[in-house]
């Protein structure tokens, strides 16, 4: 091929990149919300161009960093770092729990002060000290309080824990999803006389590292349904079927959720629609429309 052909086709191609270019830039600036709301019909309808170059288009588009300067941060690599509040390990197919000990140091009242009442105390001018040793008394009563305060939400941390580790021991066991037992707040609220508050607290802002991952404890809690076998289910095993199917989807014919219901009735879970909107909901999963690709 000579030179002169050479530098023609890769002029074509110049142009060719430079149209791409032109034509994202316009998706971006006029037909945004067409683009998010993936109407790909009417993307091509509005830029007169063909399904093949709306494809490559969009390829491009999706490739760009909207926040580039985020790479540059500091701060970004510990945005995700979480410190476990609980330790669950398996021992000779035995389950152990921890309370992590970075999250609640062992608090204790200063000897300084101790001995500084004792020293007051034990003077013989002691009329001449009362209003200091009352001073004393009153903030080392005060610590004491407070350290048994910390000590008893301590216990009433790993009270909680190891009801919900009780409960879903099966899964701490094996490590399989389908082993988690439906578990609402109740349940363990129950099991140990504490108020639903109280538990409440505890799982939804703490964490455990367990042989499998680290886990918000909230995510353990499911609600039970019945399948076609008449036996009790979580639903968390309801959302790993659901995102399962989601995933062997073809993403040129998603399922709608009407589909999703069939599919997983077929296999014996009894899921309605509408539950099944809820559950993709709860997963941050979108609607069949929204996983369309070209």
């Amino acid at each position: 091929m000579s030179k002169h052909s050479c530098r023609f086709l890769d002029q074509l191609e110049k142009k060719k990149i430079n149209q791409e270019i032109l034509l994202s830039k316009r998706i971006i600036r006029d037909h945004f919300e067409f683009f998010i709301k993936k109407h790909y019909q009417k993307l091509q309808k509005k830029l007169g161009i063909t399904k093949k170059s709306l494809r490559k288009i969009i390829d491009k588009i999706r490739k760009l960093n909207p926040k580039p300067g985020k790479i540059y941060s500091d701060n970004t690599k510990n945005l995700n770092h979480i410190i476990p509040d609980f330790n669950i390990s398996v021992l000779d197919e035995k389950l152990e729990l921890t309370l992590n000990q970075r999250n609640t140091p062992e608090l204790k009242i200063s000897s300084l002060y101790l001995d500084m009442l004792k020293s007051y105390q034990s003077e013989k001018n002691i009329k001449e000290n009362e209003g200091t040793i009352v001073f004393l008394k009153k903030k080392i009563n005060s610590a004491k309080w407070f350290v048994d305060a910390i000590k008893q939400r301590q216990n009433t941390l790993m009270l909680t824990m190891n009801a919900i580790m009780d409960y879903q021991k099966e899964y701490f066991l094996t490590g399989d999803p389908i082993k988690i037992k439906p578990m609402i707040l109740k349940n363990i609220s129950k099991k140990i006389g504490v108020g639903i508050s109280t538990v409440s607290r505890v799982a939804n802002s703490k964490y455990v590292n367990t042989p499998y991952g680290t886990f918000l404890i909230k995510s353990f809690f499911s609600e039970k349904m019945i399948n076609q076998e008449g036996k009790e289910i979580s639903s968390i095993e309801i959302k790993k079927l659901l995102k399962e199917s989601i995933n062997k989807e073809n993403k040129k014919k998603p399922l709608t959720d009407e589909k999703l219901s069939n599919l997983l009735r077929k296999k014996g879970y009894l899921v309605a629609r509408r539950t099944i909107a809820k559950y993709r909901d709860q997963m941050h999963l979108p609607v069949a429309r929204m996983r369309k690709d070209l």
